[in-house]
């Protein structure tokens, strides 16, 4: 049953066609509990080979064929390295660091991850068939993400917890889903819908379109009542809440947003703080007790839910709608590949990669 759930957790979090950067590396703040086509040419475009990852295996076996995807064989080696990857996805996501000795847990799933390995190769192939990277874009990201660590060896942790053996491999996996999601984009532009087609859709699937009731409110989280009631003073007189949260809030996920939680439903928060987000004064500081300690709240915004209007369902709408018909068209052409899988090479568990 474990190594069930374990497959199930990869191949779920895995997308059939990644559309944006890797963050994994990007340290994300955490809030406390306070806290969705053009036809088909004739003939598929000429493929150029994708270039490689950086190798983390070196030994003979890794050379070793687990795919072909139109021409272009795809090695055991490529394999076990998006095979890392995805595992250090799974195990980030629930807020542990990627560990080499961790991937035997998931041994299980490498034949079945192998599909979804293969799909995402043609993907790649056949977008850059037609897609160019930009360089200079995606070292612009890679030095964004970098400029986020004080030092190099902060950078090079962060990226062993994520998964990556070196930072070479990072960028090629920037340039990888920098270039599929030029690809997919180009694509859903070229199919546009009309408001007969949308206004068809917005009846057909009303019930989709309910929204909850909900309320958009900040907070700055202390220790006393004083502290509490000191700075609720302060916002009265004209303080700027967001420069109070970021100095003063102990909630260090929602402090570096200047205290915004977002939008969130009845029953989500604790009760003291869940009742004077839905009933209090609007735009004012309201001093709320909670276990965590004291709050000064200010509410945004709240609404009734119901029925989203169909003025802002459109855009969702037409974004199901160009996005499922760029699926159904990326899936037509990668029907086109001549792509054969050998699951049998990817039985055995992958190699603990070198860190560069």
């Amino acid at each position: 049953m474990k190594q069930v759930l374990l497959t199930l957790a990869l191949l779920s979090s895995v997308s059939l066609a990644q559309t944006s950067s890797p963050a994994p590396v990007t340290p994300a703040p955490v809030t406390p509990a306070p806290v969705t086509p053009a036809p088909a040419p004739s003939s598929p475009a000429p493929v150029t080979p994708t270039p490689a990852a950086p190798a983390a295996v070196t030994s003979p076996a890794a050379a070793a064929v687990v795919a072909t995807v139109g021409r272009e064989n795809v090695t055991l080696a490529e394999f076990d390295a998006a095979f890392r990857l995805a595992v250090a996805g799974i195990l980030n996501e629930q807020g542990l660091p990627y560990s080499a000795d961790l991937l035997t847990e998931f041994a299980g799933a490498r034949p079945d991850y192998l599909k979804v390995f293969v799909r995402e190769r043609a993907l790649e192939q056949l977008a850059r068939a037609s897609v160019k990277p930009d360089a200079a874009r995606i070292d612009a990201r890679l030095a964004e993400v970098r400029a986020g660590f004080e030092d190099d060896a902060d950078f090079t942790g962060a990226l062993a917890e994520a998964g990556y053996v070196s930072a070479d491999e990072f960028r090629a996996d920037l340039e990888r889903q920098d270039v599929t999601a030029a690809y997919l984009a180009g694509i859903q532009k070229r199919s546009t819908f009309g408001d007969f087609v949308v206004s068809n859709y917005y009846n057909l699937h009303r019930a989709e379109f309910q929204q909850p009731k909900q309320a958009c409110a900040a907070h700055i989280l202390v220790a006393t009542q004083a502290e509490a009631d000191a700075l609720a003073k302060q916002v009265a007189g004209g303080a700027d809440f967001a420069a109070l949260a970021k100095s003063k809030s102990m909630d260090p996920g929602s402090a570096a947003q200047g205290g915004d939680l977002g939008c969130f439903e009845p029953g989500q928060m604790v009760e003291s703080f869940d009742r004077a987000s839905f009933t209090g004064p609007l735009n004012q500081a309201q001093v709320v007790q909670s276990e965590f300690g004291w709050h000064v709240v200010r509410v945004n915004k709240r609404s009734d839910g119901g029925l989203l209007p169909l003025a802002e369902a459109a855009p969702l709408i037409r974004e199901e709608l160009s996005s499922a018909a760029a699926q159904k068209y990326v899936d037509s052409q990668v029907a086109r590949l001549n792509v054969k899988t050998y699951p049998e090479v990817v039985t055995v568990p992958a190699p603990t990669p070198a860190t560069k």
